[in-house]
């Protein structure tokens, strides 16, 4: 009697195997396609020379970062799901929170670059609007710290308390869309008001010809270089 075996189970899987292991597969692929398309954008960075430090370069290992994440994340769902279910406090946080993170930090970039778009192109008008420019990053800066430590704080709290989970996950849902719905409409602003200013797409246009000038005269000297040799 003691070693009967336990009943079978009365709930079977909502979704096929075969239909999650598609998926999975398809995932895994995209994510691993973006982590290499992207990569191929920052070692072009490198191969030309452009300027290392900047918002394109930033913005770039952002999303390198957060699809090297993704792909290691759905590459667990293969056959080690459980380990993937019951990872650590720290692995979770940075499995399935950080990506998170990085998507604002990601919106926040654009945000701060547009809006110094918007300030470039008044300044010529009101010069005393240069002044903001500081401010403005250390407010991009406090936000994006805020989203990190609201983010990892619950984490860590989901794995390694007692309290109540549901509670913890509706905090940090709440300040999570908040700030993302206050840097959407932050960005929507700038891009209506970039829309409306002629200085702006001036400036817009003039950062495209020189990066697509400099393509040109690089590409001459390599040509050149291998016409000599």
């Amino acid at each position: 009697w003691l070693d009967k075996p336990p009943p079978p189970p009365t709930l079977t899987p909502a979704v096929p195997h075969y239909v999650t292991l598609g998926l999975t597969v398809v995932y895994t692929v995209f994510y691993s396609l973006l982590f290499i398309f992207i990569y191929i954008q920052l070692w072009l960075v490198l191969r030309y020379r452009h300027k290392r430090f900047s918002y394109q370069t930033v913005f770039l290992f952002l999303c390198l970062l957060w699809s090297a994440l993704r792909t290691v994340l759905f590459s667990f769902y293969y056959k080690n799901f459980v380990t993937a279910n019951t990872l650590g406090p720290f692995p979770f946080w940075l499995l399935y929170c950080f990506p998170v993170c990085l998507q604002f930090f990601t919106l926040s970039l654009m945000n701060l670059y547009f809006a110094q778009v918007v300030f470039k192109a008044k300044s010529k008008y009101a010069p005393e609007l240069l002044r903001y420019r500081l401010p403005l990053y250390l407010l991009f800066l406090f936000i994006s710290l805020v989203f990190l430590v609201v983010n990892l704080a619950c984490a860590l709290l989901v794995r390694m308390s007692s309290a109540e989970t549901q509670t913890i996950v509706l905090v940090r849902v709440a300040i999570n869309d908040t700030l993302f719905v206050l840097c959407a409409v932050s960005l929507s602003l700038c891009l209506y008001k970039i829309a409306k200013m002629s200085l702006a797409n001036i400036y817009l246009e003039s950062k495209v010809s020189i990066i697509i000038a400099l393509h040109r005269i690089l590409e001459k000297k390599h040509n050149n270089v291998y016409v000599f040799i």
